[in-house]
Order: C-alpha cells, then sequence, then structure tokens
C-alpha cells in the first residue's frame, strides 16, 4: 500500500513538471501519463505548432526516459525505424545498426505522411515491442511507447491511417490551441533557452516500470466489469454508428480506467473512472454512420448518448 502511494506521488511530481512547460493543459497531461501507465501508445490529432515536441521531450525528461522523434514523410522507410545491416570493412561481416525504434518514447510526427508500408511497420513495433530484420528478433527497450500525431484529415499530403491500425493506440487526443493566458505566459517566457531545458527528472525507466506494474493490483469489482461490457456493447447497437468498439477496446478501457484510479490515489476502480477514460478509449475505435455524418451528429455526441443510456453499478453499502 505505501509502496503505491510513494510511487502515485512521484507520478504527480512528472505531471507538475511537464505543466510547467506545457502550459493551460492540465486535462490532456493527465490523459497522457494515464495512458503511458496503462503501457499503452497516445495519437493526438492536432494541427502543428501547438506544443507536441515539447510534450514528448518534457515527458521523457521528468520520466528520466530516452525519447527520439522521427518526422515522417513520404520517403521515410521501413528500416529507418526498424533497423538494417551494412557491411563493416574491418570486420568483413554486416553489422547491424538499430532504428529509430529503439527508444524509450519515440514521437512519431505526422504519421499519416508516411507510405502504409512504414505505418504498418511502426504499428507493428508498438503491439510487439520487437522488430525482425534479417531473421533476427530483438526486443526493443522498456518502457516502450510512441506518442503519434497526424495532421487532420483531408490535409495536403496526408493518407488516412487503416482502421485497424488506429485501433492500436490506447487513446487519442487532441492538444488544441492554448487559453489565452496560457499563451500569453508562452510568449513571456521566450528566451535563449527550450522550456525544456528546465524540467527536472523524477524517475527513472526502473521507476516507472514498477508504476506500470502497479496498475496491474488495482481492483475492479464485478459490477464494474458488466458496466464496462454493457458501455462497450451499447457501441455496437447503437443507431448512429457503422462499426462499435472492438474487444481490444474493452481491454484498452479496463487498463485506462484502472491506471487512472491509481492516479487518483485510489486501490480500486469506480464507475466515474470509466466514466472519464471512454471517451478517450473509444473516439477512434468508433466509426459514424452515413445518417449521422449526414445529420450532422458528432461521436462526442454519441458517447454521451450511450453513457447516459447505461446505469452506473450502485457502489455503496446496502441497508
Amino acid at each position: 500500500m505505501n509502496n503505491v502511494n510513494l510511487h502515485t506521488g512521484a507520478a504527480h511530481q512528472v505531471l507538475n513538471e511537464v505543466n510547467r512547460v506545457v502550459l493551460g493543459k492540465q486535462q490532456e497531461i493527465a490523459e497522457i501519463m494515464t495512458a503511458f501507465l496503462a503501457n499503452g501508445h497516445v495519437l493526438l490529432e492536432d494541427i502543428p505548432g501547438v506544443g507536441k515536441t515539447t510534450l514528448a521531450i518534457a515527458f521523457s525528461k521528468a520520466l528520466g526516459l530516452n525519447c527520439k522523434r522521427v518526422q515522417f514523410t513520404p520517403d521515410v522507410m521501413p528500416s529507418d525505424l526498424t533497423g538494417f545491416s551494412v557491411y563493416n570493412r574491418e570486420k568483413e561481416k554486416f553489422v547491424y545498426q538499430e532504428g529509430s525504434v529503439f527508444c524509450n518514447l519515440l514521437l512519431a510526427d505526422e504519421i499519416n505522411r508516411t507510405s502504409p508500408k512504414t505505418q504498418a511497420a511502426l504499428l507493428e513495433v508498438m503491439e510487439e515491442r520487437k522488430v525482425s530484420v534479417e531473421g533476427v528478433t530483438r526486443q526493443v527497450p522498456e518502457p516502450f511507447l510512441v506518442i503519434a500525431t497526424q495532421n487532420p484529415s483531408g490535409a495536403a499530403g496526408t493518407q488516412l491511417l487503416p482502421e485497424a491500425q488506429i485501433d492500436r493506440f490506447m487513446v487519442t487526443l487532441s492538444l488544441g490551441y492554448p487559453d489565452f493566458n496560457s499563451e500569453l505566459a508562452i510568449a513571456k517566457g521566450v528566451g535563449v533557452n527550450s522550456r525544456t531545458d528546465f524540467v527536472n527528472p523524477v524517475t527513472d525507466a526502473n521507476t516507472f516500470l514498477v508504476m506500470q506494474r502497479e496498475i496491474h493490483d488495482i481492483y475492479i469489482k464485478d459490477v464494474v466489469y458488466d458496466y464496462i461490457l454493457k458501455l462497450i456493447t451499447a457501441t455496437r447497437s447503437n443507431r448512429y454508428l457503422e462499426r462499435g468498439a472492438s474487444p481490444r477496446a474493452t481491454i484498452a478501457l479496463v487498463k485506462c480506467s484502472k491506471a487512472y484510479a491509481w492516479l487518483q490515489g485510489r486501490h480500486y476502480v469506480v464507475p466515474n473512472d470509466v466514466v472519464a477514460q471512454l471517451p478517450y478509449v473509444l473516439y477512434h475505435r468508433i466509426m459514424l454512420s452515413t445518417s449521422a455524418k449526414m445529420s450532422g451528429v458528432t461521436k462526442n455526441q454519441v458517447l454521451d448518448e450511450i453513457l447516459q443510456s447505461v446505469q452506473p453499478p450502485y457502489m455503496g453499502v446496502k441497508r
């Protein structure tokens, strides 16, 4: 119990460090931390210039993780990510050169600007946490987390990620523009040094792995499991949805609910934890029907309707 509380405090120190450099985005930063604790990857749907790179660097420094960034363009090859072998004349043999995925935190910037083959290579590593090159399988470091960004649909030079690949991301969200006061503070803070230079390390990779393991010990009552499954199955019969959430969404919602409860300092999940995580976990996993699009119905409206239609379980003591 005490160890859990101690590590929860460290997690909040990490959030404080990131919030010092990425201003006005406390909720989004907390959600990214929740996904990381649940050992999941994050997809940011955003326009350029809202601080995604700063966010990734700040997280990597505060968590004590090795961070790399890949700017995806049409000419980025799968081997740039997974690595390749080159001939070494001195050793008279081929020597493997690691690709960009060999790090703890990878910022995959504008993932929908590269080829489907390169997209698939990254998403395979995200799922398997290993790469196979020339018949040799190599594990990527632990933890291995990805923050991927994609430009808005329809932007020049973009290719939509296949639905099956989008499903590999645990959560999706958008940073968006900062509020007026936050952007004013950003403007006043412009100087010689980058804002991320002032981020202090709070944990290291080993400590963060302990945090992730503690998430598995968070307790969920059977009635809360039932609540989660009822919400998921409701997406599969909703009149506005062409396709509902997959079983992978069920697993993701369980993990994120546990991680969110852990961040609140609790050792058990309550229905409000599930409600808080549902939009982030399901938004990219549901598809609106043609009639919904013609009627102007949004995904958030559908998710709100589902939350209203499913009664949360009573968690108190019956008298």
